[in-house]
């Protein structure tokens, strides 16, 4: 393949993008818990408002139609890919409190415009037959590239001893140097169907509305306070948690298509069953759990059944106009986000007094989506 065919299509566009954030937000991630405990000395009260912070930009994800008026898509996904590399490449450089608020602020934003801007292109630019292999496919490419990113930090971390601020710099830089060369690289391509421009909430999307707020809320117990479980009760090192990102990811990498293929033969209703009821059990163990051996293997089973969550997007799809697809995306990430933002800090108190309650909580949380999904239609296409 020559230059000018890989910079040819849409979708070696949606594969480059996906491809370029887990450089930068698997490093920001997979260290924070460490970084922030190590070099800030955060306790759970101040960790959870820092991922309060963070779901903000994704709170007002919605405002992305008023991006969209100014910018077209592609040029407003360049920009985002850029911010989420400036964010990545600034954090190693402010280990305080305000100052990681700050640069976890500008991360976030172009984080999550990116994801509401990839997910709306996919959605309008590959066909419903083929979107859940498609999503499945681009989720195993992050995957991979993740699990890459893994690989490299601790080999610099672990055998090279470098420090937090040289892996934000090179990898927030790297995801930078990306964007740039996709801005370049790619040609602009017409949008087939032009999009809404005005906010609103539509009564017949109101089931994908709740279940996002569901997945949403579900999700943050997992990203906040299962890792910092096992960094505050296990004292997980931070080479330990590298390994265990590079287990998850390979699991997810190898896995991913298999979800798709397997929305594509049961349908969004059975497979989010399946996914929402494993979630229930594993949340009621977690809130169990008093060995370290039990708290990986949660760890890695939550993120193996997260690979069905792409459900929720194609069934998104099959309902939706095409029309809808850029403004309804923006406020699925915003609706999935209000949960995101006062849950972390709010567990975060809860956490104090009481582990176990916030995983409980989360359970209940998932057994309330499981019920709602037996509203879901029971044809494989809607």
């Amino acid at each position: 393949m020559n230059i000018k065919s890989f910079f040819a299509t849409r979708e070696q566009l949606l594969y480059l993008l996906a491809a370029a954030v887990p450089i930068a937000f698997t490093t920001w991630n997979a260290l924070l818990n460490n970084f922030v405990v190590e070099m800030a000395r955060f306790d759970g009260e101040k960790i959870g408002l820092l991922q309060s912070i963070r779901e903000v930009p994704g709170l007002l994800a919605f405002s992305i139609v008023f991006v969209l008026i100014i910018f077209r898509q592609q040029t407003a996904a360049y920009l985002s890919l850029l911010l989420l590399g400036l964010g990545t490449l600034l954090t190693g450089f402010f280990p305080s409190v305000i100052g990681l608020y700050v640069t976890t602020l500008i991360m976030s934003v172009g984080f999550h415009y990116l994801e509401t801007l990839h997910s709306s292109l996919s959605l309008q630019w590959i066909s419903k037959d083929q979107a859940p292999s498609f999503l499945g496919k681009i989720s195993a490419l992050r995957s991979f590239i993740a699990l890459f990113t893994l690989a490299i930090l601790y080999v610099m971390m672990k055998i090279f001893d470098i420090g937090y601020i040289a892996v934000y710099v090179l990898s927030g830089g790297i995801t930078m140097l990306l964007a740039i060369v996709t801005w370049i690289g790619f040609e602009h391509f017409k949008d087939d169907i032009v999009q809404e421009t005005k906010l609103f909430l539509r009564k017949k999307y109101w089931l994908f509305y709740v279940l996002t707020f569901l997945a949403g809320a579900r999700r943050q117990i997992v990203v906040v306070f299962a890792g910092f479980l096992l960094v505050e009760k296990f004292h997980f090192t931070v080479e330990n948690m590298l390994l265990l990102l590079i287990v998850n990811t390979i699991l997810n990498m190898v896995c991913a298509p298999y979800a798709g293929k397997l929305i594509e033969r049961f349908g969004e209703t059975l497979s989010l069953k399946l996914e929402y009821i494993s979630i229930v059990l594993i949340f009621i163990l977690y809130g169990l759990v008093q060995s370290q051996t039990m708290a990986v293997s949660l760890y890695i089973l939550d993120n193996l059944f997260y690979t069905i969550a792409i459900a929720l997007k194609t069934y998104f799809q099959k309902i939706a106009d095409p029309k809808d697809i850029a403004v309804t995306s923006g406020v699925a990430s915003a609706i999935n986000h209000i949960a995101a933002v006062f849950l972390p800090f709010t567990l975060g108190i809860v956490w104090i007094y009481s582990i176990s309650a916030v995983f409980f909580i989360g359970a209940a949380i998932a057994m309330i989506a499981f019920l709602l999904t037996f509203l879901l239609p029971k044809k494989e296409r809607v």
